[in-house]
């Protein structure tokens, strides 16, 4: 006959089980027992394996705790973590205050996480009997033990929203990313897109035209005449079009003389490769693929639910395609920007080269941030672009930005398009660019562009 072998952690449990059998009443079917001990188990191997800096046990009374702490530390030490048993839980944004009012909890941890959880309690007890426990100041205490449990920066903006007022870009819902360049001959920049690269040319204004790369990425032209910038100011930006048809594009912009930057040279088990046009007014444009490269682990996934976006450029008897679309910006300090975009606007890192970062605003847009060191462009002051998101809540996010001032308004007033047929505002990020958030209504010199953003 076969015989029956339960596995060595079951039979552990159940030994522990015992003692405690009246503390749990439910640990005669181990539900409560194994749930407590489990998620101390599950958090330790966590911890050991480098996925968490530290956890949280459940809370307990003291009692409990008496009698629950030497099981816990037994299981800490099949792992080789440490356990500290924490009185009085710090009490940040992240929870709700009472989360362990009169309660007990245990820290999983190793090396000096205790310690940096200990400095982070006085450092906010410091915040208080000064009378700077707010704002900002308040957010980086819940940021820090965030950071310290290993969450991502998206959980803890989703903590600090269902706790508090705090609000990021993203949660007034983004349809699309969208970038505006500057031209002092607005036609032929058209032209240029629209019938040289053969993109979608959705709507034209007096000041301004719309082309369509993704239905979540624009590319909008406007007359420096009429814009918020001059072409003359430093083009502090470069455009990417992402694509599977690398080689293909490199020869048919070389046969259409489009000016070349760099030249397309495929590299073996590298992470990308490309090359760079120039257009008709000096902005540079990459055409790119990723590959399956460390570097691109999370971002190649987002990729490949990217559909090709077919041009009118026929080529060898197939028309040229783009998947997605990212806009580099160009900065001095790639850190503390990549705070700005996590934590104010609430995007999702999905690819970083050290000195780049590359940022999801919308299903198949991004924006990229470059160390001006490093990059093809430098940081300068002015620049002529405005960097943009289409957003469902325009006016939620806006009524947000004025209240809590996370960054500089360029208005206070919301801009109006002719006939109500588009909404924006326009503020500054930490280092100069113009951040522009928009939305289209119907109207009709916006059916195209609404048709292929529903697609």
């Amino acid at each position: 006959m076969k015989s029956t072998q339960f596995p060595m952690r079951s039979l552990r449990l159940m030994a522990l089980c015992l003692p405690l059998l009246f503390l749990f009443p439910g640990c005669q079917d181990k539900s409560n027992f194994d749930r407590s001990l489990g998620t101390v188990s599950g958090f330790a191997e966590l911890v050991a394996a480098g996925v968490k800096q530290m956890a949280l046990s459940g809370v307990m009374t003291k009692s409990e705790m008496d009698l629950f702490l030497p099981l816990a530390e037994k299981e800490a030490e099949a792992y080789n973590v440490s356990i500290y048993r924490e009185r009085d839980l710090i009490i940040t944004d992240l929870f709700p205050e009472d989360v362990a009012e009169g309660k007990e909890v245990l820290l999983i941890y190793q090396g000096h996480t205790k310690d940096a959880y200990l400095q982070l309690k006085r450092d906010k007890a410091e915040l208080i009997a000064n009378d700077k426990y707010e704002g900002e100041a308040r957010r980086e205490i819940s940021r820090r033990f965030g950071r310290l449990l290993s969450y991502t920066p998206s959980k803890i903006n989703s903590l600090l929203a269902g706790n508090t007022d705090f609000r990021v870009m993203s949660d007034f819902g983004i349809t699309a990313t969208n970038v505006f360049l500057y031209y002092k001959d607005l036609a032929r920049a058209t032209k240029f897109y629209s019938e040289t690269l053969g993109m979608k040319l959705l709507a034209e204004y007096d000041n301004a035209s719309i082309i369509g790369i993704t239905p979540t990425s624009l590319l909008i032209l406007v007359d420096e005449a009429k814009g918020m910038h001059s072409a003359n100011e430093p083009k502090s930006v470069a455009l990417a079009f992402l694509t599977n048809q690398l080689a293909d594009w490199y020869t048919y912009v070389q046969e259409q003389n489009i000016p070349i930057k760099y030249t397309y040279k495929p590299k073996e088990g590298g992470p990308h490769d490309g090359f760079v046009a120039i257009d008709p007014e000096g902005y540079l444009l990459e055409f790119e693929v990723f590959k399956q490269h460390k570097e691109n682990e999370k971002f190649i996934p987002a990729l490949a639910k990217s559909e090709d976006i077919a041009t009118t450029v026929n080529f060898n008897g197939k028309n040229l395609a783009i998947n997605a679309a990212i806009t580099w910006l160009y900065y001095q300090d790639v850190l503390g920007m990549q705070g700005f975009y996590e934590n104010t606007l609430g995007l999702k890192l999905v690819a970083d080269q050290g000195w780049t970062k590359i940022y999801q605003g919308s299903a198949n847009g991004f924006v990229g941030l470059v160390d001006e060191r490093r990059g093809m462009n430098q940081y300068s002051d002015e620049k002529a672009v405005n960097v943009s998101f289409l957003l469902d809540d325009l006016d939620g996010w806006f009524d947000y930005v004025k209240a809590a001032e996370p960054f500089e308004l360029r208005s206070t007033e919301m801009g109006v398009g002719p006939e109500g047929m588009y909404r924006a505002f326009v503020g500054y990020d930490p280092e100069k660019y113009f951040m522009e958030f928009d939305k289209f209504y119907e109207h009709a010199d916006n059916v195209r562009l609404l048709e292929f953003m529903d697609k």
